[in-house]
């Protein structure tokens, strides 16, 4: 029997952490050893998640009460990680943290596979990278990679749903108050646009932030604009060309139908990213499309994959799922 790799999450009461625990369990290499915290210690997982009923008797333990194990995955609040890393990372000889908290530091890489698995492989520090942060990354690494376009004019809208605001109440998160609102609450200065900038090397990104009535998912829709015209095979062949090894990327591009561009209802519980675009041939303009679930690819599905490539797993391994449909 092949040895499981032992994994403890600090934070797990969150929607990230009870995601993370959810794709772990399942995970054929993988054993948890505890699960931490503070509000519910002593409380079966099952009380915070119940999806999780007669799947695992787990109970919250203290962060106090923290053993070592092999593999830590931190998904406290940002800004909470920094403050406990000096305590939480003797308690594993590869520590992934899923906050913002360390996107930026060099001791880190950064968790995107498609950007960075080389050096995920031997990483013992890794970063989940921000939700929106994902979506434009990867809908836009293409054109800055080769240098298409005009990095000052990109303009990026991203339209979320309610569980990337966490599991933290507030007047915005409240029911009445978030009901059938389509809101702009980031038109400027969003947390995620350092660490896009930084990972497309650029300056700036022109990015604003939608909050829509969804549970899960992310829309990214970015206008860029070419330095010289493409064709629709020029920009359909530059995805392919940059992303024909990736086994969660797929290029959505049908001339007719409801699907002919990515939508986060398909894409929901899964770890695939659908990538999109259109061509505005009167402006110059490439209209890229970008759908993710915020919860799995956008963070637990993303450093499962990370730790897949670390521990040397098939980098598919645990993240099986297709979605469903119609759901």
């Amino acid at each position: 029997m092949k040895k499981k790799i032992k994994c403890s999450i600090v934070g797990a009461s969150g929607y990230t952490g009870g995601e993370l625990l959810r794709l772990l369990l399942f995970h054929p290499r993988v054993e948890i050893s505890q699960i931490t915290s503070e509000t519910y210690t002593g409380k079966a997982v099952s009380f915070i998640h119940p999806n999780l009923r007669k799947i695992t008797d787990l109970k919250f333990t203290s962060i106090n009460d923290l053993k070592p194990s092999d593999v830590l995955f931190i998904t406290l609040p940002h800004y909470r990680s920094q403050e406990k890393f000096s305590q939480l990372k003797k308690m594993a000889q590869v520590v992934i943290d899923l906050s913002q908290d360390f996107r930026l530091d060099p001791r880190f890489v950064y968790g995107l596979a498609e950007l960075h698995r080389a050096e995920i492989k031997t990483a013992n520090y890794i970063a989940g990278a921000g939700c929106n942060a994902t979506a434009v990354i990867l809908g836009l690494y293409p054109f800055y990679k080769n240098n298409l376009i005009i990095p000052e004019q990109t303009v990026v809208e991203a339209k979320i749903s309610s569980s990337a605001a966490g599991r933290q109440l507030s007047l915005g998160s409240h029911h009445p108050e978030r009901s059938g609102a389509v809101r702009s609450y980031k038109p400027t200065g969003h947390r995620h646009v350092a660490e896009i900038c930084h990972q497309l090397g650029v300056k700036n990104i022109h990015f604003s932030a939608t909050a829509i009535e969804m549970v899960r998912g992310i829309l990214m829709t970015a206008h860029v604009f070419l330095k010289n015209p493409l064709t629709d095979k020029d920009i359909w062949n530059l995805y392919r060309e940059t992303y024909k090894h990736e086994p969660f990327i797929r290029i959505i591009k049908q001339k007719t139908g409801v699907y002919r561009y990515p939508e986060p209802k398909l894409v929901r519980g899964t770890n695939y990213c659908d990538i999109g675009f259109e061509i505005d041939k009167e402006t110059n303009r490439v209209v890229v499309m970008a759908a993710i679930d915020n919860l799995v690819k956008g963070a637990a599905g993303q450093v499962i994959q990370a730790f897949n490539l670390r521990f040397g797993f098939n980098e598919t391994t645990g993240l099986e799922f297709p979605g469903l449909h119609p759901c």
